[in-house]
């Protein structure tokens, strides 16, 4: 049995996944409130202790445990980024009885996760070649802004993901409306502004504030309420998607744009003949904007490279589980490595 986790500045989700004709197959996953503990073992004791997990003694039928995490990782160990957690291999396997446990970036766990997906748990946004062959890029904007490189392996058939913090690069202003925006966010952060404040859950609160703020566009009252009562983003997101109020329509508009102009920046920077894949939260949740055209527009506005972009496709990943897919067959694969035994050919 396989321990997956994806860690996120919001929530950790855990799973555990067995093998079914070479296949993983969910046994169990639960999802809890990152705030709400003070380390990621207490998590893993909490998911493991739960009545239908089998209680404590399930450690002993767990091979092998990876968990996906925001941060870059070095020799096993990382801190992580938007949760003040110091996360270490050696110490988690003694913490939680597990022989084989791997830390790895979350978006190297998404890329991993992309071959074990369904076919219908990806949309294509944007055609492109389809049948085009080569490196990938991967952009999620969730709680933060992750991304990760696809590297081809034409020996092995396969893409071999590679961690990247590229969402914490410096934001660039395209337009009089993002240097505005620029500009506002600087007051407010008093310096530096990366990609991360503008296309994540963060960048979307943040791009609201500045149409209300700086820009006046109106907040109506019913909206204001809506916002102080509830999650503010998810209110963002329904009201710009069902068309009900103008300020978030145009929230998601310039995060749709923002958006798009990353993945072009990093689809020309790995040259992706292969794709671009949108993952994270977001994504899934506002896909009328997605194909409203703001993001086609600023992925393929890249001067004399234009060209080049149009080849290349983009899809949206649909299952939230990708990044805990990722996670299991990479800790299968690494364990087989060092075991000999491979629970996947096995099954």
């Amino acid at each position: 049995m396989i321990l997956a986790g994806d860690v996120g500045g919001t929530k950790v989700h855990l799973a555990l996944y067995g093998f079914a004709g070479g296949r993983l197959t969910l046994v169990r996953d639960q999802k809890f409130p990152s705030s709400e503990f003070a380390t990621l073992d207490q998590v893993v004791h909490a998911f493991l202790k739960q009545p239908d997990g089998g209680g404590a003694g399930i450690s002993a039928e767990i091979t092998a445990a990876c968990f996906g995490c925001p941060g870059p990782v070095r020799d096993g160990r990382l801190k992580t980024t938007n949760l003040p957690w110091t996360l270490d291999e050696r110490e988690l396997e003694q913490s939680l009885g597990i022989r084989h446990i791997f830390l790895i970036n979350d978006l190297e766990a998404n890329g991993y996760g992309i071959p074990e997906l369904a076919p219908d748990k990806v949309m294509t946004l944007m055609e492109g070649d389809p049948e085009g062959v080569g490196h990938r890029g991967l952009v999620s904007a969730g709680t933060g802004l992750g991304e990760a490189l696809l590297i081809w392996d034409g020996k092995s058939g396969r893409h071999r993901p590679t961690a990247s913090e590229g969402g914490h690069c410096d934001f660039a202003a395209r337009n009089d409306q993002e240097i505005a925006l620029l500009q506002y966010l600087r007051r407010r952060l008093n310096g530096r502004v990366s990609f991360e404040r503008v296309v994540s859950g963060i960048g979307i609160k943040n791009i609201y504030g500045f149409l209300r703020d700086d820009q006046r566009m109106e907040e109506p009252a019913w909206l204001r309420q809506r916002m102080e009562q509830e999650d503010p983003n998810a209110v963002i997101g329904q009201c710009a998607e069902d068309g009900s109020s103008a300020i978030c329509a145009e929230t998601l508009r310039i995060f749709a744009s923002a958006y798009g102009a990353e993945a072009g920046n990093l689809a020309l920077k790995v040259l992706a003949a292969g794709g671009i894949y949108l993952g994270g939260g977001i994504a899934p949740k506002i896909l009328k904007t997605l194909q409203g055209g703001a993001f086609a527009s600023a992925f393929l506005d890249k001067g004399r490279l234009s060209p080049v972009l149009r080849t290349i496709p983009v899809r949206v990943i649909l299952d939230d589980t990708c990044a805990l897919l990722g996670a299991a067959a990479y800790a299968e694969e690494r364990a087989a490595e060092i075991s000999g035994h491979s629970e996947r050919a096995h099954s």
